[in-house]
């Protein structure tokens, strides 16, 4: 199978690289996260100039009309740079829930240009996920009820703030009452609505958890590189080379696991669900690893708050459980893996 990206897709993901990396520098981003917000309104207009907000939003509504596996690059690089969950719930998730209704359908035709232009920030609930992200902020929220899907407007609902060990979430427990008027899909709709959500949604967090893994690695070895003990850079040290050798080998092997999955979501494989699965696993592993790793290189102090390392490693760990903890989707491959009709073996290993 063949995973090579197009110049298109390569170019948009340098841009976005190179944007963020201004607009979203460490203390820029401590800055925000101290205020009572928690979210800079100016850096999302930013971000949405540069199109991400439109990525994945039909042209027909305003967007760019790009698939599962350009975002498989792009979540990566919001991950990178510690950019809150929120706008890849809104910008792709939403928008994925949004595409699957109806083109005649007033919330499609109604929310999906607000998407696109950068105008509206939504939260979405699941059922695999116990608090809602950004739920207080936005003007809008996805909620389910059963197999119901409910698009509703913020002041129809009430939010209990929680706190995170990561300082840019926004979590809420909401509480509001379903209506007829505000359902848009349910019965057999619904349900598979809620799973092309829930596919989005964790194949979104496998790749910033990838993003984050990455990020974690790279200031490691800014920092062996500096350190020095005995007159040496540590990083000169075989242990010190081969913990974060280790943590390159396992972002290097989820990163294929990852584009098999976005590949599978953009042409409607029947085991998508399995392959997204398989990512967060993998990208879960890698972004573990690559904190377990940062922590002993860099010792005690990178848990400081002055400190980069501690954002995203404390980003990666509240992630984990987020579209499904590791025992979800571990549950997931398992009852593929020992189906009956599941095709295992050499018979099977390459597909058309």
């Amino acid at each position: 199978m063949d995973f090579t990206f197009n110049d298109d897709q390569l170019a948009f993901r340098e841009a976005i690289s190179r944007f963020l990396m201004t607009e979203a520098a460490p203390e820029m981003l401590r800055e925000i996260w101290e205020t009572d917000a928690g979210r800079s309104r100016d850096l999302r207009n930013k971000i949405a100039g540069q199109g991400l907000t439109a990525l994945s939003v039909p042209e027909a509504e305003g967007g760019l009309g790009m698939d599962d596996v350009t975002w498989a690059l792009m979540t990566q690089e919001l991950g990178y740079y510690a950019i809150p969950d929120s706008l890849a719930d809104t910008a792709y998730v939403a928008t994925g829930l949004l595409a699957g209704l109806p083109a005649v359908h007033p919330a499609r035709a109604d929310l999906l240009p607000r998407i696109a232009d950068g105008s509206l920030r939504m939260a979405i609930s699941h059922p695999v996920n116990a608090l809602v992200s950004d739920a207080q902020l936005a003007e809008v929220l996805i909620l389910t009820h059963g197999d119901e899907i409910h698009v509703v407007p913020r002041c129809e609902v009430n939010v209990d703030n929680h706190l995170s060990i990561d300082a840019s979430r926004r979590l809420g427990q909401v509480t509001w009452t379903p209506s007829a008027q505000t359902c848009i899909a349910s019965g057999e709709q619904g349900r598979a609505l809620l799973e092309r959500m829930l596919d989005r949604g964790a194949l979104s967090v496998a790749g910033q958890l990838l993003g984050l893994a990455q990020r974690m690695l790279d200031l490691s070895v800014d920092y062996v590189a500096q350190r020095k003990q005995f007159g040496k850079p540590i990083g000169s040290f075989q242990a010190v080379k081969h913990h974060l050798a280790d943590v390159a080998r396992y972002i290097e092997q989820a990163k294929p696991v990852l584009y098999r999955a976005a590949h599978a979501l953009a042409r409607g494989d029947v085991n998508a669900g399995v392959r997204v699965s398989q990512a967060r696993l993998a990208a879960n592993e890698a972004s573990w690893i690559a904190a377990r790793k940062g922590i002993q290189v860099h010792g005690a102090m990178g848990y400081t708050w002055e400190v980069d390392l501690q954002m995203f490693m404390k980003r990666a760990w509240a992630l984990d459980a987020s579209w499904g903890d590791r025992g979800f989707h571990k549950t997931r491959v398992s009852d593929y893996l020992f189906a009956d009709a599941t095709g295992l073996g050499p018979g099977h290993t390459f597909e058309e």
